[in-house]
């Protein structure tokens, strides 16, 4: 039976062409239900404050870098979007006293226009956020130098090669946008060979960093989130870890606090997961076969899908 039409940009491949059920079955689902959704291999926390929130998603940062040696060096891959953390892993270092010399850093992605990546005084730069919240906040002695910073590129060669360096990947964290991805990898195109059905999940998972054509929700939403609403400051081209890369960190860590995705999406993806139903319309859904996710939720940020007229 054929797939439905996206009811927000036809051309494209995204949630609103799943079935009926499963959207319906998603939006009845009460916050307490999604706690309980948790199995083994994915993990279902909820916070009830914003301090704890972004405490708990910094403390990731810290956990990981903490176990790194000369000789067995760790990193984290980190978003913007949530940037909330940035600052309190930088304050947690400082405090701590902890040198993270050995430790490494991937970002998950970057803006791309006329084929190159965005330079750091772009005002979205998202190197650029990671550098002024985090790292240029860390004192000197304690940071790591900067050959183990690791920022995706449109010539994605040496990023790619920086996951096979040695450098184990403790947790890849990441929050979760309007068209239910993570980091930019979002659904594709209903063109070619995938009009009439989106890729399986084992083509997509076969994805690795690569420059990408990003979903006009995507767009939007950055615009809305990051561009105070000003839709053409927002590339439509992305850089972007992919699910290659995921499959090698051991961990991966989605934080919703209700400032990205809306309250149905929230539910969608936690129930896919919870369900083993992996569709590339939903890209976060192929998390499902991933053997250790954690998604990480404020309680008061999970909303309702009750319908209210405003």
């Amino acid at each position: 039976m054929a797939r439905r039409l996206s009811s927000i940009a036809p051309g494209w491949w995204d949630y609103t062409t799943l079935d009926e059920e499963l959207i319906r079955d998603a939006a009845a689902l009460t916050a307490r239900q999604l706690e309980r959704l948790g199995r083994p291999g994915f993990r279902v926390v909820l916070y009830d404050t914003l301090q704890e929130f972004y405490l708990a998603e910094a403390l990731e940062y810290i956990d990981a870098w903490r176990q790194s040696t000369e000789d067995n060096p760790v990193g984290l891959c980190g978003p913007i979007g949530p940037t909330e953390q940035l600052p309190l892993v930088a304050q947690l270092v400082n405090g701590l006293g902890l040198d993270v010399r050995s430790a490494h850093f991937w970002g998950m992605d970057e803006w791309v226009q006329a084929g190159r990546e965005v330079p750091v005084t772009h005002p979205l730069s998202f190197e650029r956020a990671d550098r002024e919240l985090c790292f240029g906040r860390i004192q000197t002695e304690l940071v790591m130098p900067d050959t183990q910073l690791h920022f995706p590129k449109a010539d994605t060669k040496a990023f790619r090669k920086s996951w096979d360096s040695g450098v184990r990947c403790a947790v890849m964290q990441g929050g979760q946008g309007d068209v239910k991805h993570w980091a930019f990898n979002d659904p594709p195109r209903r063109t070619g060979k995938h009009r009439d059905r989106p890729p399986e999940p084992a083509e997509y998972r076969r994805l690795a960093t690569r420059v990408v054509d990003l979903h006009p929700l995507t767009v939007a939403q950055n615009a809305r989130t990051s561009g105070g609403g000003n839709i053409a400051l927002v590339p439509t081209q992305a850089v972007s870890v992919g699910p290659v890369e995921t499959w090698k960190a051991e961990k991966v860590s989605i934080w919703h606090a209700g400032n990205h995705d809306n309250a149905f999406g929230q539910r969608l993806t936690c129930l896919m997961i919870a369900k083993r139903i992996a569709d590339t319309a939903v890209p976060m859904s192929l998390l499902a076969d991933h053997p250790n996710v954690q998604f990480n939720y404020y309680r008061y940020g999970i909303g309702t899908c009750r319908v209210e007229m405003h």
